[in-house]
This record gives structure tokens, sequence and C-alpha cells, in this order.
């Protein structure tokens, strides 16, 4: 640990990209052995490739947001948050009139939240989806003079915005965030709120399966339960415990930190199977739903729900 310590800045990011990329480079070979027992089309075979497909992507895009720097991860993340969107929209009702209030949200709400948090203008940040945003989406599509189902069509153009904008953006802003004596390390942040809440997921996952099932959301999603949400919950928050050391926390700190973004990970999850299940489908992105979008959303939407919670608990514990 004095040996990691002692290591530059640039020095322990590029260790543990290193360790990511082994780690993924093993389970891939691993996975690879235990599918040649399986058919060529089974859907479990299909389903782990697309996994390993999306952990390989998912590490890279990792990579080139430390690569490119904050300016870059910010880019990067802007353009994610804009096909989330579109997958979003694509699978919503919305009329003719609705449309100045789309543009708004692609090309002016979109680019300016993602100019605030590269430009640390975090508490206009903070403020500018859900006070002014807010209001302004309503306005523009009153002016296009149609009333026919105005507030359904609304809250869904604000609820995706929130999600899909809002929510994705505070994971580049944790690159950004001046902790003391912590410089230059915010990759170490956004590592650690991606791997406590994939840890959250999955445990969650799983104990739905081994645990007696108590659904309490039957009609969105039959597998969901308090014990499972805690149990995921609470691996999370042992895994931020056990790499508190990459983070400016302490090990009882970090404990917190990351049961509370794996939990509120897990409980977007939720809420975005009660979305689809609204919209009539199995997957954002489903081909079979008319749209050409790939399921973009599937894989962001716990760290949609988690960053924002993450990184809000985080400047007001530490004043930031």
């Amino acid at each position: 640990m004095r040996t990691l310590r002692e290591l530059s800045v640039d020095q322990q990011v590029s260790l543990l990209f290193v360790v990511l990329f082994g780690l993924l480079a093993v389970g891939s070979l691993l996975a690879l052995l235990l599918l040649r027992r399986e058919g060529e089309a089974s859907d479990r075979r299909l389903r782990l490739l697309r996994d390993m497909r999306a952990l390989w992507v998912g590490s890279l895009v990792f990579w080139l947001a430390w690569v490119t720097a904050p300016v870059g991860a910010t880019l990067l993340f802007g353009a994610f948050s804009f096909f989330a969107l579109r997958e979003f929209i694509t699978l919503m009702h919305t009329r003719r009139a609705d449309h100045r209030s789309l543009l708004l949200a692609f090309f002016v709400v979109l680019p300016l939240q993602y100019v605030m948090a590269g430009g640390r203008f975090f508490d206009l940040f903070t403020v500018f989806i859900p006070v002014y945003v807010f209001l302004a989406i309503p306005v523009a599509s009153a002016l296009a003079g149609d009333p026919e189902r105005f507030l359904e069509r609304n809250a869904k153009i604000q609820w995706g915005i929130m999600v899909c904008v809002y929510g994705l953006s505070h994971a580049p802003a944790l690159l950004l965030l001046n902790f003391p004596r912590f410089e230059g390390r915010g990759a170490f942040l956004l590592f650690f709120l991606v791997v406590v809440a994939v840890v959250a997921q999955l445990v969650q996952e799983a104990c739905s399966r081994w645990l007696r099932r108590r659904p309490v959301a039957r009609h969105i999603d039959r597998s969901f339960s308090y014990r499972a949400w805690f149990a995921g919950a609470l691996a999370a928050g042992i895994t931020g415990a056990l790499l508190y050391w990459v983070t400016p926390f302490k090990a009882g700190q970090a404990l917190a930190m990351a049961f509370i973004a794996g939990g509120a990970g897990t409980l977007g999850e939720l809420v975005m199977k009660a979305l689809k299940k609204d919209a009539g489908v199995r997957y954002w992105g489903n081909t079979a739903s008319v749209t050409g979008a790939v399921g973009l959303l599937d894989r962001l939407a716990p760290l949609c729900f988690a960053a924002p919670v993450f990184f809000h608990s985080v400047r007001w514990y530490f004043k930031l």
C-alpha cells in the first residue's frame, strides 16, 4: 500500500486500468470456455456474449474518458446522453407540437448541462434542469398550441431529460470534484461509482433468485423484493469499504457512500422497468418496437440514478 501511494497520479490510474483489463481478459477467457458447452443459439450464450461485449465497451469508454481528460470525458458522456435520450423519446408517444420541446431538449438543454459540468459551475449545474428546464419545456409546448394530452406529453419529455441528461451528466462531473490532497484522481471516484453500482445490481438479481420471493411490485418486476434490494445495497457498501483506499474516503465513509449509490441504482432500474412496462417493451431500443436504437439505456439506467445521488451526497458531506 505504501508503494502504491508513492506512485504518481498517472501511474496509479494506469495501474488501475492494467488491473481492470487484466481481470476482463481472464473473465472473458473463462466465459468462452463455458460457452463451448452451450448451443450456438441458446439464450444463455447470447446473453453472456452481450454482457461480455457490454463490459469491454464500458471499460474502453472509461479508459477513453481518462485519456481524453475531463473535456473529452464530458463530450463522451454528452454523446451517451444524446443517444440515451433518443432511445427514451423514440418509445414515448409524442405529437408534432412537441417538436419545439424536443429541439430544446436535444440541442439546447443537453449541451448547456454538459458545458456547466465541464466548467465546474456546479451551483447552476445542480438546479438548471430541475428548475429552469422544468418550467421551460411546458412553455415551449404551450406555445405550439396543442392541448391534447398536454400534461402526459410534457411529463414524459421532462422525465427523459431528468434521467438521460441530468442523471448521466453527474458521472463526468465526478472527475472534476476538487478534494484536498486528491487532485487529478477523479477517475478513481468514477471507477468506484461504476463498480458499486454494478455489484449492487448483480447481487440484487442473484438474491432475487436465491431468496424466497416476496415481490413488492409484482406487476413491474416479480423478482424485486426488499430483502434482495437490501442485499444488493449492502454488497455495494462492503465493496465500497474494500475500495476505500482508491478514494478520499475513510472506510466507514466509503461504505455509507457505496450503500447509498448502490441502493439508488437498483431502485432506478426498477423505475425504468416500470417505464418499459408502460411503453409495452421488454428492452429499451427493442427492434420489435419499431426503433432502431441499440438498448444503451438498459445499460446506463442504474448509473443515471446512482450518479446524481452519489455526487450530491459527496458534495454535501464534504462541503465541496
